[in-house]
């Protein structure tokens, strides 16, 4: 299966802007809208099995549906998040570590069962599986290290933002200057995106009063949706001139 893109620049660029998205969509549903944190959570994980169940019955990469399935879960990851640390009163600290017992758990299982954690390497459905609910519990995880930095460590939105946005300067350093698992260095980075997106989304729509630009929820979320559906688009052109050239390929070699 060739059910994934390849880990490039703008890789990175579309999965930070879906994560702002992620936190900026999600604040909509649950605040601007008022639907609240547990049914914004359950209807953004409805989105997700929906488009989960899109996602595995294809059996080549789709850049929308792909982008589509990273958006849903960093929405839904977000609201999630909000939910176990606001309305369940877990905090930051006690919903970080039962996220993290939840994913070393996932990764564990994912391990044992296909023998590598390589995105590259997922040919079958179970590791598809275990590759999209690491992908949602992570998002989890790093919403919550967000809010954590943005709210609780003193560092503010844009101190968030810039932190981890160092941290996967730091990642990307370390990829290309050492031996150290490049497996591991991804999801490391894949990780600290979604804190990064959450103080980003926080710098878009808080007040500036709190120390944000302003934008609101409705008018960053139509900026970065904007943003994402033209790279997708890009994406999607891409994608396609390869089978394009294999196919004419293809006609010359019958005609010969």
């Amino acid at each position: 299966m060739n059910k994934f893109p390849q880990i490039t620049l703008i890789f990175w660029i579309m999965k930070i802007c879906a994560t702002t998205l992620g936190e900026t969509a999600a604040d909509l549903l649950s605040m601007t809208l008022d639907l609240g944190y547990a049914m914004s959570s359950l209807l953004l994980i409805y989105l997700f099995l929906a488009s989960l169940f899109g996602q595995i019955s294809t059996i080549q990469y789709h850049p929308a549906l792909y982008w589509l399935m990273i958006l849903s879960t960093s929405t839904a990851a977000t609201t999630l998040s909000d939910f176990m640390d606001r309305t369940l009163g877990l905090g930051y600290a006690m919903g970080s570590a039962i996220l993290m017992v939840l994913l070393l758990a996932i990764f564990s299982a994912w391990h044992l069962s296909e023998k590598s954690l390589s995105v590259s390497r997922i040919n079958t459905l179970r590791g598809e599986l275990f590759f999209w609910f690491a992908i949602l519990l992570s998002n989890t995880l790093g919403t919550t290290l967000g809010d954590f930095l943005a709210a609780d460590s003193g560092f503010g939105f844009i101190g968030g933002a810039l932190l981890t946005g160092a941290a996967i300067a730091l990642v990307i350093a370390l990829h290309y200057t050492t031996r150290l698992s490049s497996v591991m260095l991804f999801w490391i980075a894949f990780l600290l995106t979604q804190p990064f997106g959450a103080t980003l989304g926080d710098v878009l729509t808080k007040s500036h009063e709190k120390g944000g630009l302003d934008f609101g929820a409705v008018g960053s979320s139509l900026i970065l949706l904007a943003v994402l559906l033209v790279l997708v688009l890009v994406a999607t052109v891409h994608s396609r001139k390869p089978t394009k050239l294999y196919s004419e390929r293809q006609s010359s070699e019958r005609l010969r």
